[in-house]
């Protein structure tokens, strides 16, 4: 792992990463959901992909993180953005497409020409905008329980649902709180463990605890068209990776991202929810791995 936490200028913004293995390997880059900082790809995580001769970078969205925050953009309600896309009249602060370009600054800061594309959640829909819009720039692309965004995939749980419109919490408390019922509700009951998650969600807020760009976020993924019709014109190797418990992003979203993606590979896992505990992470790093394998 790099040692001082460095930072790259692109599109205006600065973007902080991290990297992991030989800067000779083939690089691989991991994309983070929603509101989430780069952190989440776990440490032990990245080793391992490195171990397998990878050159692995992480690094925190815009409005994540330290990041840039995109500070005086409005702070969209999820009622009005999606009243605004029913009347096609959505203008969000910034948008998918603009995440992906922030991807591919990351790249160009770290003079990789192409590398294998990992993206989780939101970040999946990233990693989907850059395979289509960046198709030079992305080798592969495994897409874990993420969607293509069609308006008429079913929607979360109501469950799920709710925890997208609480308030911005007011103290550290009630931030690791609202993120110890998040994954009650979306994690996988099997792994839940209410300390571990806890301790996570100190290490996140304690590192940035900025709240208000997960909004302007979640205004970018609904005022995003449907990516189907794009998804279907890419000839790169895929992999879809979802649970089949997952409340937030269901099943059916992954199933019609393998489905649109000619020769995607769609690996279902049995009792995974919407989160990354470890015991699954061998099948992930595998799934990864696989698709790297097939692009070669």
């Amino acid at each position: 792992m790099s040692g001082d936490m460095p930072e790259i200028v692109s599109n205006g913004l600065t973007l902080h990463y991290d990297t992991f293995g030989d800067s000779r390997d083939p690089a691989v880059l991991l994309v983070m959901g929603l509101g989430t900082q780069m952190i989440a790809w776990r440490t032990e995580f990245c080793e391992s992909l490195a171990s397998l001769g990878l050159h692995v970078i992480r690094f925190d969205n815009r409005d994540v993180g330290l990041s840039t925050k995109i500070h005086g953009a409005p702070v969209p309600s999820i009622a009005r953005t999606l009243l605004l896309r029913t009347w096609g009249a959505a203008r969000p602060a910034y948008t998918l497409s603009d995440m992906a370009r922030d991807a591919v600054g990351v790249l160009d800061g770290l003079a990789i020409r192409a590398a294998h594309v990992v993206g989780v959640s939101m970040g999946g829909m990233i990693a989907q905008t850059l395979a289509i819009e960046h198709r030079s720039r992305t080798l592969s692309l495994t897409s874990i329980m993420s969607s293509p965004g069609d308006y008429r995939l079913p929607p979360p749980t109501q469950a799920a649902r709710a925890m997208l419109l609480r308030p911005v919490p007011r103290t550290r408390d009630q931030a690791l709180d609202q993120v110890v019922e998040l994954f009650r509700v979306i994690g996988s009951p099997k792994h839940f463990d209410e300390a571990r998650i806890r301790a996570r969600a100190a290490e996140s807020y304690d590192r940035s605890s900025y709240r208000l760009g997960t909004a302007r976020q979640l205004d970018a993924i609904l005022s995003s068209p449907p990516r189907s019709p794009a998804l279907r014109t890419l000839e790169i190797a895929a992999t879809v990776v979802h649970g089949a418990l997952d409340p937030l992003v269901p099943i059916a979203h992954g199933r019609a991202t393998a489905s649109a993606i000619p020769g995607a590979d769609l690996r279902v896992i049995d009792d995974l929810a919407h989160d990354l505990p470890e015991a699954h992470w061998p099948a992930l790093i595998d799934a990864i791995s696989k698709t790297i394998e097939r692009a070669a």
